[in-house]
């Protein structure tokens, strides 16, 4: 397979693109020009060339209609690559992915990562210092530099690859983490209590997995010498709590938060009340019960 892409300064879109392609596709010819015979012998072209065709392979996005995702953003090489071939780069990216966490993973990355240079790279939005597409061009060669700039693109999108498997990783845990969730959710024996494991993130399953009448949140720390107590907020991000922990616990700790809550191992309070402790699991689902009680 021919794949080719511009020659000259680069983008974030067109490095990304790039090596999502060399995972999607494994071993192909590469080359980067703006020789239009060139650019027409290929069989698959992106961010270049003037067309957008997906059954010749065309992937460009600079022309005056251009592609566009269903909220209307106009879509960057990378965004269009990832639509059709991120599936396909995925178990790369992530060996052994579960196979049916494989689209949760793919959304995520499109709608937390890929859109983000999409609109930079079309001036959606706008790059503030830092952002990850100026990250990318910082590796176009300097005026005194002897780098070519295919040299500097291969560089360059090594560095992407690098970013791209560190947040599929950390995509596909979220999408692990978040099925672990609601399975605890599906065998809890009272709606309003769920008891995992292990620490991992939870909000996004309470809230998207439509947990509504959840209320607390038991899980161990790194070691399982502590369990947690943890309030759920009535909303993503939120500071607030569907149910405070009672006001007499607040702010107290070890024998002292112990006696007044009515356990044996008790560790602490927080004095804004959106979490405490114990040393078992028991203890902690206990807390939440007394805390309901107290509610009432």
């Amino acid at each position: 397979m021919k794949v080719v892409t511009h020659s000259g300064t680069f983008h974030a879109d067109d490095v990304f693109a790039f090596a999502i392609l060399r995972e999607a596709l494994g071993p192909f010819e590469f080359a980067r020009t703006r020789d239009s015979a060139l650019i027409e012998t290929a069989d698959l072209v992106f961010d270049v060339g003037g067309a957008y065709d997906v059954a010749r392979g065309r992937y460009d996005h600079h022309m005056r209609d251009l592609p566009r995702r269903p909220d209307d953003t106009p879509y960057s090489s990378v965004g269009l690559i990832w639509r059709d071939f991120g599936r396909n780069a995925l178990p790369r990216f992530i060996p052994g992915i579960d196979e049916d966490l494989l689209d949760a993973v793919w959304q995520d990355i499109d709608t937390s990562f890929i859109l983000a240079i999409d609109q930079a790279d079309n001036g959606v939005a706008s790059v503030s210092q830092g952002h990850l597409s100026l990250l990318i061009e910082a590796f176009n060669p300097t005026w005194a530099s002897d780098q070519s700039y295919d040299d500097a693109f291969l560089e360059a999108a090594e560095f992407a690859r690098g970013i791209l498997i560190r947040a599929c990783r950390q995509a596909h845990a979220e999408a692990q983490a978040q099925s672990l969730v609601l399975a605890a959710a599906r065998k809890a024996p009272d709606p309003r209590i769920i008891v995992l494991n292990h620490k991992l993130p939870w909000e996004k399953a309470v809230f998207e997995g439509g947990l509504r009448d959840l209320l607390f949140i038991i899980y161990p720390n790194e070691d399982a010498t502590a369990w947690y107590c943890r309030t759920v907020p009535p909303e993503p991000s939120s500071f607030g709590q569907r149910l405070c922990l009672p006001e007499a616990w607040r702010g107290l700790q070890d024998e002292e938060f112990s006696q007044v809550a009515g356990i044996e191992d008790g560790v602490f309070c927080h004095p804004s009340g959106f979490i405490c402790g114990a040393r078992s699991r028991e203890s902690a689902v206990r807390l939440a019960e007394k805390a309901i009680a107290a509610g009432q």
